[in-house]
């Protein structure tokens, strides 16, 4: 699969919160670089936080409006929109950083602002 379609793929399975889809995308040792978080390594323990923020935010879609690729890098500059748990409107802008090894997320790392403040 090219970068590119698995791009689309992640940030559909995540816009649908398809904690299953996404399983099959990372590598087994992928590791996630979160704001404010411990480093995440292994497959199960980026999937447990993406399951904790879809709880927390059961409303929760990404608008990608960019992506520039490099051999197995890529950069995802992206918008979303939705409401957390307790109903709070939220939105935010950010960048995605990912690594592909043999066609699966190894590396991903995410930079934003909270746009929602403003």
């Amino acid at each position: 699969m090219d970068l590119r379609r698995s791009i689309k793929v992640f940030f559909d399975a995540a816009n649908r919160h398809d904690l299953h889809e996404m399983e099959d995308l990372f590598t087994e040792s992928a590791e996630f670089y979160f704001p404010k978080t411990q480093p995440l390594v292994g497959k199960k323990r980026v999937l447990r936080f993406f399951g904790i923020l879809f709880r927390q935010y059961p409303e929760l879609t990404f608008h990608v409006l960019m992506t520039i690729t490099e051999r197995d890098k890529a950069a995802v500059h992206w918008t979303n929109k939705g409401a957390n748990r307790k109903g709070a409107a939220y939105e935010n802008e950010g960048v995605t950083i990912l690594r592909f090894e043999n066609g699966k997320i190894s590396f991903i790392s995410d930079f934003f602002k909270d746009t929602g403040k403003f």
